[in-house]
């Protein structure tokens, strides 16, 4: 069966940066499971599965604009020290999650001042060149069930 939507796709896969850096990895024990065509993958990777079947191995680049996006300095915020945990010690490379207008995004931060944060809401990953080894492990069609919540499901139509 070849990758298309609304299939359940199992992968494994080994991400790099330009540096050749692993930024992230799947293990033989706990492969990447989506179903495909729902935006659960970045747009990029999604698109070089699609037509895929179990047992491919591929190289995919992905460019910012089809992964993370592209950097923005409209996403530097300036945050009052007091919006933090009180006592709380700050350091710069610090991550927060908050819930913001499109749901949870992390901030971290880039500069402590006397009375201000200085915080980043870019992705970590955005404006990065992405570099995936995927092989692809088992493609089948989504159940009734997966397909009405929008995700993958494990065995027997259970949630992960």
């Amino acid at each position: 069966m070849k990758i298309s939507k609304n299939s359940v796709v199992s992968i494994q896969y080994t991400l790099t940066d330009e540096k050749k850096e692993v930024l992230d990895r799947s293990s033989a024990q706990d492969p990447l499971v989506y179903l495909h065509g729902t935006g659960s993958l970045i747009p990029g990777l999604e698109q070089a599965l699609e037509g895929r079947v179990a047992g491919e191995k591929l190289q995919v680049t992905v460019n910012p604009e089809d992964g993370y996006g592209l950097r923005s300095d409209k996403m530097l915020q300036n945050v009052q020290r007091s919006e933090f945990p009180q006592g709380e010690e700050l350091e710069v490379g610090m991550r927060y999650q908050v819930e913001g207008d499109e749901g949870p995004m992390v901030l971290t931060i880039v500069e402590i001042r006397d009375d201000e944060v200085i915080v980043d809401a870019n992705h970590p990953l955005a404006g990065v060149t992405l570099h995936f080894d995927v092989e692809v492990g088992s493609v089948r069609e989504a159940t009734e069930n997966e397909l009405s919540h929008g995700h993958a499901h494990g065995p027997n139509d259970h949630h992960h």
